[in-house]
């Protein structure tokens, strides 16, 4: 599965339009190959973009759960921390810059 396209259902706040839209265009672009396509296939990729969202919107609107809504802010921040892991980084929010700074007396 393309690690661009993630999971939307179940949360709170609920998934916008332009989410479905984002996640729609990454996975036509997945599909076919293409990150913008020529004039020739513009069309067909627009119109499969816009069938995409649309069953994508119709399947998160039918879909039933007995669970709690998940919190975008905590599955964001367990993404980062995956992340970070995963290839040796500190997620932007905790790296601050003062805290790497060197003293007057320190010299190169």
């Amino acid at each position: 599965m393309c690690r661009n396209i993630k999971t939307l259902y179940n949360f709170e706040p609920p998934t916008t339009h332009d989410e479905i839209r984002n996640a729609s265009l990454q996975f036509v672009r997945k599909v076919s190959g293409f990150t913008k396509p020529s004039k020739a296939n513009e069309e067909p990729f627009n119109r499969a973009v816009d069938d995409v969202s649309t069953v994508i919107h119709e399947l998160l609107h039918s879909l039933v759960t007995n669970a709690p809504p998940r919190d975008r802010e905590v599955v964001a921040a367990k993404h980062r921390a995956k992340s970070a892991a995963r290839f040796g980084r500190v997620p932007a929010e905790h790296n601050h810059p003062a805290e790497h700074t060197h003293s007057a007396d320190h010299t190169h």
